[in-house]
């Protein structure tokens, strides 16, 4: 944030903002629309598309623009960007064609719309920024791949919980300690929770119920952890995660195995700790004479030490990542390589042969972390490609669903980059 903010006020002292579209105006695209608007300097969000336009038009008005204008085509965008206004559409396409556009949000929550608008925005030689831990966990590493070959970021936002883990743990190896556990901190954790369970609260919030159950069910944090394991190569202890309730974040030094921590690091997370809902790093030192000091600094005795960050803001944060990626090419998280993580489809009660499934934050199933050799040995279904799966066999409460359980909806662009990625990473 230091440099960052610096060079967006030269970018806004020489009258050249950062260009922005955005993908999605719900509940955080709202956030994120008003915060470029009247608080971020250097920037300017000059695209909006949402599927129903009207969305997108109510984001801005929020934010406080006047100037709005519908647009059919990428020359009537150009223009639009060119007049100074705001444009809104209901075809994302455009904003990954138009020149006059340096980033794009995505901010959908979708797999196999955003896979098309993600993909198109690369080969345009967009920057991309996800606020969409669901299309990173599921075909991250690939779309990273084809990022790499066209020369531009694909990154998770900051704020979002994947990215102040990555903060934090850049920072923590930064000033010489090993992280050795990346993990996050939750309250709730039902995985029988549905969308009729999760209504009241999700109305509370203004958010959609299908989204608050991913919170409730565990496949939220099963995604971002997947995120997480993917741009550390940090992995799952055991399917799930251990998941240990603990009063405090300090508690956590003494909460999960050593041994796996030093051979190769975790990813878990922690339930009911105080400060929530943050972030934490555990970090590894065993000089002597260090230990000495963060004794001091009143860290603990070490060797292993809590790191953490009590907040994550998530709006707040995604136009520092749009800067990183676009002013320094630097990712907040992203892929380093080959899939870590991946978050399988485990069948939220008793399912019938016939049945369709429906998805994160859904009734027929929930999603929990495994690591990406044992999916591939296994065949299990990754959860983002679970929607529109229609069951060939029952499967009981609690297992998890295979390829071999269900017929995938034709034609999806989702599982051809998934099944590219498999090949990909196998061959590599």
């Amino acid at each position: 944030m230091i440099i960052v903010d610096k060079a967006l006020e030269k970018r806004q002292q020489e009258g050249n903002p950062i260009r922005v579209g955005m993908v999605g105006a719900g509940y955080m695209g709202r956030g994120i629309a008003l915060q470029i608007q009247k608080y971020v300097k250097g920037m300017k969000l000059v695209a909006i598309s949402n599927r129903t336009p009207s969305k997108a038009e109510r984001a801005y008005r929020q934010a406080g623009a006047e100037t709005i204008k519908p647009v059919e085509t990428v020359s009537q965008l150009e223009e639009t960007i060119a007049q100074n206004k705001f444009a809104i559409t209901d075809d994302p396409i455009l904003l990954c064609e138009a020149e006059s556009i340096d980033a794009l949000i995505e901010v959908t929550g979708t797999i196999e719309y955003s896979a098309h608008v993600v993909m198109k925005a690369i080969k345009n030689n967009k920057h991309v920024i996800l606020m969409n831990a669901e299309l990173d966990a599921t075909i991250g590493p690939i779309l990273k791949v084809y990022a790499d070959r066209s020369g531009v970021i694909i990154t998770t936002s900051d704020g979002d919980q994947p990215g102040v883990i990555m903060n934090l743990y850049r920072y923590v190896n930064a000033i010489g300690f090993k992280p050795v556990l990346a993990g996050n901190m939750k309250g709730l954790q039902d995985p029988y929770r549905t969308p009729e369970t999760q209504k009241g609260y999700a109305e509370k919030y203004k958010q959609k119920p299908q989204m608050v159950t991913s919170f409730a069910d565990g496949t939220k944090i099963s995604m971002e952890m997947a995120v997480v394991a993917n741009a550390t190569g940090l992995r799952a202890g055991k399917r799930g995660m251990y998941g240990p309730r603990c009063e405090h974040v300090n508690d956590a030094v003494n909460l999960f195995p050593m041994d796996k921590m030093l051979n190769g690091g975790l990813v878990d997370y922690i339930l009911g700790a105080e400060p929530a809902p943050g972030v934490f790093v555990l970090g590894y030192n065993e000089d002597p004479i260090q230990q000495q000091y963060m004794n001091y600094y009143k860290m603990g005795d070490g060797p292993l030490y809590a790191f953490y960050t009590p907040y994550h803001i998530c709006h707040f944060e995604t136009p520092i990542t749009v800067a990183r990626a676009v002013l320094f090419k630097d990712a907040a998280a992203t892929p380093i390589g080959n899939p870590v993580c991946d978050v399988i489809t485990v069948a939220k009660r008793d399912l019938k042969a016939g049945e369709v499934l429906d998805g994160n934050g859904g009734f027929t199933c929930y999603g929990m972390l495994e690591n990406s050799d044992v999916c591939q040995a296994e065949s299990l279904l990754p959860m983002g490609l679970s929607e529109g799966c229609r069951l060939k066999s029952d499967v009981k409460r609690d297992l998890a669903i295979t390829y071999l359980d269900v017929d995938l909806p034709p034609g999806r662009l989702c599982d051809k980059l998934r099944a590219e990625q498999d090949s990909y990473f196998l061959a590599a």
